[in-house]
């Protein structure tokens, strides 16, 4: 059975999407079957960071979860955007996107008339088994609400984005707190967005100590990302980037723990 992989922050602007983005297309690289879903429905945005014309996309989540089609039909197989590192890989390595829509009249309705979030549960599920995943990751709205929840409880893996904040801190302790009444057993922690000049080493104490948990990436703040401003996936653009090998050994460990 495939791996569902959540990546949450409590709040918004610390790089969630484009760390979800970067880690599925690394983990796809290597040879996996890999999937993300955009359940960030009252605000989708991770089809951008693959140059994905959602006018031209059949269906969406939003479809799927008012019955209008199988949440198969409204994947979308973007392997073609990024090479394999090696041959082997290429057999074996595909990235499916499943776009929440950016239609403003479904976003309001999603928003007045909700969903049944046990279908969206089900779909993870039937997603993983249909396109045969080793990990579906789930790209989830900030905070803490019903999706969040349903997300971090199925997680086989939580991963955690905070900048050196004193807000990102708090909210990520709430977090951390639900995280472990749900019972997830692999919590990972990411602290992006650090000023180059900072003492890295001593905020990773620090977070490690304060929340107990492994804090698996250090991302320095970068202008280079900035420049990017979500016009593509960061690592295929600048493979060689400090960031870019972070976010590959984040990969690594996410492969690692069977």
């Amino acid at each position: 059975m495939g791996k569902i992989v959540s990546v949450h922050s409590f709040r918004g602007g610390t790089g969630k999407s484009n760390m979800t983005a970067n880690l599925a297309v690394s983990v796809a690289r290597k040879g996996n079957r890999v999937g993300i879903v955009d359940t960030d429905i009252q605000s989708p945005g991770i089809y951008v960071l693959f140059n994905l014309d959602i006018e031209k996309v059949d269906h969406t989540l939003n479809d799927y979860l008012w019955g209008k089609c199988s949440i198969e039909e409204a994947a979308v197989d973007v392997s073609s955007l990024f090479p394999c590192e090696d041959e082997k890989a290429a057999v074996g390595g595909r990235l499916y996107l499943i776009p929440s829509s950016n239609k403003t009249g479904e976003i309001t309705r999603i928003l007045r008339e909700g969903y049944d979030v046990g279908a969206l549960n089900d779909g993870f599920r039937d997603l993983i088994r249909g396109l045969k995943l080793d990990y579906l990751f789930l790209d989830t709205h900030p905070g803490l609400n019903e999706e969040t929840l349903l997300s971090i409880a199925v997680s086989n893996i939580l991963i955690l984005i905070l900048r050196p904040d004193k807000q990102d801190f708090q909210g990520t302790a709430v977090t951390v707190g639900v995280a472990r009444k749900l019972q997830v057993q692999n919590l990972f922690l990411i602290v992006n967005k650090v000023l180059p000049d900072f003492d890295f080493e001593d905020i990773r104490r620090q977070i490690e100590s304060i929340y107990q948990a492994p804090v698996v990436g250090l991302l320095p703040l970068s202008l280079d990302m900035v420049r990017l401003a979500s016009g593509g996936i960061f690592c295929l653009k600048h493979p060689e980037h400090e960031i870019s090998k972070k976010i590959d050994g984040i990969a690594n460990r996410i492969i690692a723990n069977e």
